[in-house]
């Protein structure tokens, strides 16, 4: 069986790597393995690289499949249990870098916006909240969330147009911290690395947390008025009209 999570310890680094052997749909149990891998990681490691093993694909988002099936059970599941593990990553007691190195669709570009430093790979591959282009409005924990992380002049078209951004645009747009070319990635990830051995880590963890509070509280507000079975529920019958890609 294809193992979705993969995690490699070394010296005080965990990376993370995704890999379900297609697209990394981000499903109720790859978000519970990289949850896992993070509790793995918060007990030894001193920093996290969240990255993908896949090609061109840091990740597909979510199971677009499970929306248009409308049960609406295993939808809310898949949605909280991602809406949780971002609200996690925001406040995480150790530094975390996301490598964009493919595209990343809006779950996937959720998890990079919650980390610390955001590294992409140049190229043509895209990232953004598209969920408007294919029948579904953005959760209100992922609008807070890019309401705290992007430039306010990129927030409405990526928010409410659904604009999807290469790596150059996204760095502009505050999606993005660093950009570098594919052969320099490694080497570039390095370099930040050997920056965050530098920083005293638990006035990093209280500076995460008074700086993102605001955005978490409203993560959290969010989450608990639209992510029950109640409320979601409601909104059901728009989420089973999304538009699914042809090779879905």
């Amino acid at each position: 069986m294809q193992e979705r999570v993969s995690y490699v310890e070394r010296d005080k680094v965990a990376e993370i790597l995704l890999d379900d052997g297609k697209v990394n749909v981000m499903s109720t149990a790859m978000l519970t393995d990289i949850a896992s891998a993070l509790d793995r990681a918060e007990k030894s490691a001193e920093a996290v690289v969240l990255r993908s093993k896949r090609p061109g694909v840091f990740s597909a988002g979510f199971d677009l499949k499970v929306f248009a099936a409308g049960e609406v059970e295993k939808s809310l599941e898949m949605v909280k249990a991602g809406a949780e593990l971002v609200l996690r990553l925001m406040a995480f007691p150790l530094p975390t870098i996301g490598v964009m190195e493919g595209y990343a669709f809006p779950m996937g570009t959720f998890l990079l916006l919650a980390c610390d430093v955001r590294l992409g790979a140049r190229g043509l591959h895209r990232m953004g909240l598209n969920e408007v282009a294919i029948g579904i409005s953005p959760p209100g924990f992922a609008i807070e969330l890019a309401r705290g992380r992007l430039h306010p002049s990129w927030l409405s078209r990526t928010v409410t147009l659904g604009e999807m951004y290469e790596p150059d645009d996204a760095l502009v747009a505050g999606l993005l911290d660093r950009v570098a070319p594919p052969d320099t990635i490694e080497a570039e990830l390095d370099k930040i690395i050997a920056g965050l051995r530098t920083i005293h880590k638990p006035s990093h963890t209280t500076a995460k947390k008074r700086l993102r509070q605001t955005t978490m509280d409203a993560m959290r507000a969010a989450i608990d008025r639209e992510l029950t079975i109640s409320a979601y529920g409601a909104s059901s019958q728009a989420r089973s009209a999304v538009v699914l890609p042809r090779s879905a």
